[in-house]
């Protein structure tokens, strides 16, 4: 920081810059350790969810594969299952950060194929990909949301940083030099003023 003009002004605005920024300092520990508990909670729920997912995911392989063997290759069903676009990505804030909330519908699936070429296998393998598909949203709502914590995080620990290991140093510096400054003019003035009287006495 250059160096300022020692004026009693200055000194009163420094120090009130250094509160604001020492207040700033406070506030972003505080956000930054906010954020870093969502992102743990979350990071939890995400190696949860892939675990479900995992395991949901090899029963339904398992189904379909039952379903092929028992009634044939499936491939032609598939056909008539209607593509799901009723998925909405809504946002909510945490600290100043948007983290995505998936709303989906969690209706049962309908099943739309005809049942006189298909049987149980194919139900149940239709039930487990549709649960597949409602954990899988789960899991890209929780990542998403960990990704833009981190991020969120990562510059929250930059500034808290420059206010740190910066600019309150910075103006601490210049109170203690503006405050030295000073104390010594006043001491030059004391000195001064004893030498008038002495020399009008």
């Amino acid at each position: 920081m250059a160096q300022v003009i020692p004026t009693k002004g200055n000194l009163m605005a420094i120090k009130r810059s250094l509160a604001l920024a020492e207040l700033g300092y406070d506030l972003m520990d505080r956000k930054r350790n906010i954020l870093i508990r969502e992102m743990m909670s979350l990071i939890d729920e995400a190696g949860e969810l892939q675990t479900r997912i995992a395991g949901t995911f090899e029963k339904a392989y398992a189904a379909l594969q039952m379903a092929n063997i028992t009634i044939g290759i499936t491939e032609e069903l598939s056909q008539s299952v209607r593509v799901d676009d009723s998925v909405a990505i809504r946002f909510r804030s945490v600290m100043g950060v948007e983290i995505p909330a998936v709303a989906a519908s969690d209706a049962p699936p309908v099943m739309e194929y005809g049942f006189a070429f298909s049987n149980s296998m194919l139900d149940e393998a239709a039930a487990q990909f549709h649960q597949v598909k409602l954990l899988t949203q789960q899991l890209a709502e929780t990542e998403t949301s960990i990704y833009r914590l981190a991020y969120a995080i990562k510059k929250t620990q930059k500034r808290a940083n420059a206010l740190q290991n910066i600019i309150i140093p910075n103006f601490n510096n210049s109170v203690k030099f503006i405050t030295d400054a000073l104390e010594e003019k006043e001491r030059e003035e004391f000195v001064r003023l004893k030498v008038i009287k002495r020399q009008q006495a």
